[in-house]
């Protein structure tokens, strides 16, 4: 029986017991039984303090423990938020210099364009005036040859000596 199911039988007994005459507060109580449920609290008492005091030691126990994994969690998060913080930092730094470089290297290939845009134009004028001279030759060239047919037509002796050219 559990030390508070004693306490009330002993609290049953006193108010079920006899009142003394002439008196409203003081009862008579059977000495025996009344001080041997008092002996039977008193012998079970300590084994229940030892008890709720056993369960306090766990239950601080219980409460340290959970507060080193509290602190350990906390610490680990704190620690995984530096690191993330840490490497979302080299992203971006990352992610700048990714831009710088394609920046830079986009403004080369556009130099590097126009330079060969150019040459190719400057290659194509040397080209055309090449074609516009040798074109200016051939059309002299051919302009002699009609006009020594001409001339050889007319002079009909000359026509069986050879063409100058």
């Amino acid at each position: 029986m559990d030390p508070f199911e004693q306490i009330d039988e002993i609290i049953a007994m006193v108010e079920h017991a006899r009142a003394v005459p002439m008196s409203r507060n003081s009862a008579m109580v059977e000495r025996g039984p009344m001080i041997a449920k008092l002996d039977e609290l008193r012998a079970d008492l300590p084994s229940e303090l030892r008890r709720a005091a056993a369960l306090l030691d766990e239950r601080d126990k219980i409460m340290e423990a959970g507060k080193r994994e509290a602190d350990r969690i906390i610490s680990e998060g704190e620690a995984e938020h530096a690191r993330l913080v840490s490497v979302n930092e080299i992203t971006v730094s990352a992610e700048h210099e990714g831009a710088r470089i394609i920046s830079e290297a986009r403004a080369e290939a556009q130099r590097l364009r126009e330079e060969v845009d150019d040459y190719v134009d400057t290659a194509l004028a040397n080209f055309e005036q090449f074609l516009t001279r040798a074109l200016a030759s051939i059309e002299r060239g051919r302009d002699k040859m009609h006009a020594l047919r001409e001339i050889g037509s007319f002079v009909g002796e000359e026509a069986e000596r050879p063409l100058p050219f």
